[in-house]
């Protein structure tokens, strides 16, 4: 089965809408494990507008496998995750403005930047990802760059209203995951998935892994964070097999 690696970016939120400390996203993270969960997933902002520091340093410490660091290739960031030494980076695109990530990162626009973060981090011994769109030539970029894997941005599809506009998405994360796979690169997937557009996206070829965030942590408001992703890992398991 696919792995599923819970995003805690949201427990942070609703803790920093108070400047409190709860709800703590490290007891979060321990919570997620007990329900299943593969790896935990953070986004340290240049802004800390929900992760922070001090969650980097105490999920370092406690997360047994499987921490994946979301960033930017800003100096600091790089600077902190080389010291840090997360299980994998993945690179993203970051605007201030943004309320989440709105898209992929352009690999091929920053290929030089990007490349040269990539060399350092897997020089500090980390596994590199790069979260872009589903695209051939970010693909065969990404590839260029030497990364382990690509973790597609899966919001177009998640915000697809229609039947023919679903469908296309889907042909579309079809193709880019094949090519993936052709580079030699491990493929997941990640961004506006729920417990319902979830369950046609395990049937995709090749995808190794789904990085779920918010909706997780809006189910787990009224069933709990175990609960949530127990519910997430059953609705991901319903249409195995895939299709080839």
């Amino acid at each position: 089965m696919m792995r599923l690696g819970v995003n805690i970016d949201h427990v942070a939120t609703v803790r920093q809408a108070r400047r409190s400390h709860e709800p703590d996203p490290v007891t979060a993270a321990a919570l997620a494990f007990q329900g299943g969960a593969d790896g935990i997933t953070i986004h340290l902002r240049e802004d800390r507008r929900h992760i922070n520091d001090r969650d980097l340093r105490i999920l370092r410490e406690t997360v047994p496998t499987g921490l994946n660091l979301e960033m930017a290739t800003a100096p600091e960031m790089m600077a902190i995750a080389i010291g840090a030494k997360p299980d994998q980076i993945t690179l993203v695109p970051e605007k201030r403005q943004e309320l989440t990530t709105e898209g992929g990162l352009d690999v091929v626009g920053q290929f030089a930047v990007v490349k040269n973060a990539v060399r350092m981090l897997q020089d500090a011994g980390i596994v590199v990802a790069l979260f872009i769109d589903p695209n051939v030539d970010q693909v065969r970029a990404s590839a260029e760059c030497g990364v382990t894997a690509v973790e597609f941005h899966t919001g177009a599809y998640a915000e697809a209203r229609n039947p023919v506009a679903v469908a296309g998405q889907m042909a579309t994360l079809r193709e880019s995951c094949v090519l993936a796979h052709r580079s030699g690169l491990h493929v997941h997937l990640g961004h506006g998935l729920n417990y319902i557009n979830v369950k046609p996206v395990v049937r995709l070829p090749h995808v190794e892994e789904l990085n779920i965030g918010h909706s997780i942590v809006a189910r787990a408001v009224l069933v709990g964070m175990a609960q949530a992703v127990r519910d997430m890992k059953t609705a991901m398991s319903e249409h195995f097999p895939k299709q080839v």
